[in-house]
This record gives C-alpha cells, structure tokens and sequence, in this order.
C-alpha cells in the first residue's frame, strides 16, 4: 500500500503542478509581458523538444536500469526550476527560458514515472489510484488555493507542495531491474506498436479537446452561466475519481486488454450525449466526461507496459507523452475546422468529433493482429 501510495501522491503534486502554474498563474504572468501568439509557439516548441530529448535518455535508462535515477533527477530539476521562477520574475526574457527549461525537464520526469509503474504488481489500480489523486489535487487546488495564491511568491509554493507530494514516490517507488539495449528504429518499425499509440492518440484527440473547450461549449450550445459551467467542470472532476478507481481495479481484474477497448464505446457515447441531452440533464455531461478522462489515463500507459517488452517501457513510455502533446494541438485544429465547416454549429461540430474513436477503434484492432 505504500507504494501505491507514493505514486499517487505523485500524481497529485503533478496534476497541482499543472493546474496552478503551467494552465493558469504563468501563462496570465507572462502574456502581460509578450505576446500570447509567441508563448503559445515557444511553449509547443518546448514539448516538441522535450520527445527528442526523452528518447535518447529513455534508451540510456532501458539499457542501464536507470529509470528511476532519471525520474529522481528531472522531479528534482522541476522544483529547482520553479523555485528559480520567483527569484528571476522581474526579468520576464530570462524567466521564460527558465520556464521553458521546467516545461522539458517536467516532461521527462513524466516519462520515467510512467516507466516506475512497470515495477508495480498491481499496476492498473495504481495507475487508477494515482488518476484518481490527481483530480481530487487539481480541484482542491483550484477551489481552494488558487484565490490565495500571488504571482511570484507562486511559483516556488507550488514547487515547495510538488516536492512534498513527490518525496514519497522517490522515497519508495521501485526501481524495475530489467535491461536492455533497444534500437528506436527497430521500435518505429514495430507496425502493432505504432498502430496502438495511434489509436491512443485518437482517443486522445478528442479528450485534449473537451479539456481545453469544454467551458466555451456549454456556454454557447446550452447558455450556461459560470456558476452552472462550474458545476458541470466540478462533477467531472467527481467522475474522474470515481473512474480512476473503478477502471484501476477492473483493469487488475478482467485485464487491461478487456478494459481499454471501452474507451472506444465510452467517448461516442459522451459525443452523442452532446448532441441529444437537453438542458435540464446536462450534469451528466459532467459525470460521463470525467468517467472517460479517467478511463483513458488509467488504462493507456498499464496497456503499453502489458503488450511490449518491459526492458523497453521508457521508450516506449516516451512514444505516449509525445501522443499527448500531439493531441492537444491537432484536436483543436480538427475541432476549428468542424467549427467553420458547420458555421460555428457547437452541438454538430462536437457530434463529427465521433470519427476519432471510430477511427482509434480501427487502428486498435488492427494493432491486435
């Protein structure tokens, strides 16, 4: 229970992390400073960086056992630069390099966590358990430290509380034995592999979007107000830990190759729902949303480390980071074009979203043969 423990604790500090300084206090900080187009380019650089940095160390850290050395480094490097963050505030050029450097360094600390999961018996109801953490941080964070919190005293706060939370991970988490030398061409010529880390980014794709769009959709497709757009965000949140906890032991019961494949039935469902429901129901827009979310995060990165090679789990990991990042960029390109093909019809460009599952599904099946 420790364990688990510790790697949920991570995943708190983590989605706090993101919440407070990543989505919210920095980009409000530095766009009084530079244009909001060059931050949103810089910062989408800094991710397409952070994968070609991450391959050759996660190849470094298959090949030598040092999976959980890296993690340690790059959650440490996290903090350090966070702190850095409020001491150099005044100067808004250098302390965006130094924000940049943090994006890079939190992404690679984020691939090897993920690869600390492999060294864990009951390893989809501690992925679960850790989604489950997380949404239960980022909303107690938002509703309860956010009003409290200034710009740049913030910045090293929220390091301060990630560095607690992540102690016990670098404390008691695992550190998987296997080794061996992996060949990234061999991995890219894998036709399963790129087919399943396909699949999961269309599925990807369209949870990015509901994540970034979702309060700008129920405004204008059912006139919401903020209170009632809150209250949905809220019960999504509810949903999130109630499935990360639920798909976390279904995953450890039935398998995860029985589980993932009910996120290509869950998210049609959720689009559909879009669609259809009325007004008077739309909280369970909410619930449904966040059973999904959930669903996806739980179940993905136990799936990768079920069906490939345990010795290749970093590289392997890094491939799904770089879905991530993929998918928030292009599901909201995706989404702008239904937008103006549908003249901005919320509910129908919402509602052609239901090709990415349909194609995840495709690609998922042929992965299987």
């Amino acid at each position: 229970m420790k364990k688990l423990l510790s790697f949920a604790l991570f995943d708190s500090g983590e989605t706090i992390l993101g919440a407070l300084i990543f989505s919210t206090f920095y980009p409000l900080y530095i766009t009084q400073h530079i244009d909001p187009k060059l931050y949103s380019f810089l910062y989408g650089l800094a991710f397409f960086f952070s994968f070609f940095i991450a391959l050759p160390l996660a190849k470094v850290a298959d090949s030598k056992a040092f999976r959980k050395q890296f993690f340690t480094l790059f959650t440490l490097l996290t903090v350090f630069m966070g702190a850095f963050l409020s001491l150099t505030a005044h100067n808004p050029q250098r302390n965006l390099f130094i924000y940049l450097c943090m994006v890079v360094f939190h992404q690679q600390a984020m691939v090897f966590y993920n690869s600390l999961l492999a060294g864990l018996t009951q390893r989809g109801f501690a992925s679960g358990f850790g989604v489950a953490f997380g949404y239960l941080g980022s909303s107690v964070s938002l509703i309860f430290l956010a009003s409290w919190l200034k710009v740049p005293e913030v910045f090293y706060q929220v390091s301060l509380l990630f560095l607690i939370l992540a102690l016990p991970a670098i404390a008691n988490l695992p550190n998987p034995s296997s080794k061996k030398r992996v060949s990234i061409r061999q991995v890219i010529s894998d036709k399963k592999f790129l087919l399943l880390i396909l699949s999961i980014l269309s599925l990807t794709e369209v949870a990015n979007t509901l994540i970034a769009m979702m309060g700008v959709y129920l405004k204008n497709a059912y006139m919401l107000e903020e209170r009632e757009i809150y209250r949905v965000i809220g019960l999504s949140a509810l949903g999130g830990v109630l499935g990360g906890i639920v798909f976390g032991v279904l995953t450890d019961k039935l398998g995860v190759r029985a589980v993932f494949p009910m996120g290509f039935l869950l998210w049609p469902c959720f689009l559909l729902l879009l669609f259809f429901i009325p007004r008077d129901f739309v909280l369970i827009l909410g619930l449904l949303g966040g059973l999904s979310l959930s669903h996806l995060w739980t179940t993905s990165r136990v799936l990768l480390i079920e069906r490939f090679p345990a010795e290749e789990v970093s590289v392997r990991m890094s491939f799904l980071s770089l879905t991530e990042r993929i998918a928030s960029t292009t599901g909201l390109w995706t989404w702008s074009l239904f937008m103006l093909l549908t003249q901005n019809n919320y509910k129908l460009s919402a509602l052609l979203m239901i090709v990415f599952p349909t194609l995840g599904f495709l690609l998922y099946w042929f992965s299987k043969r």
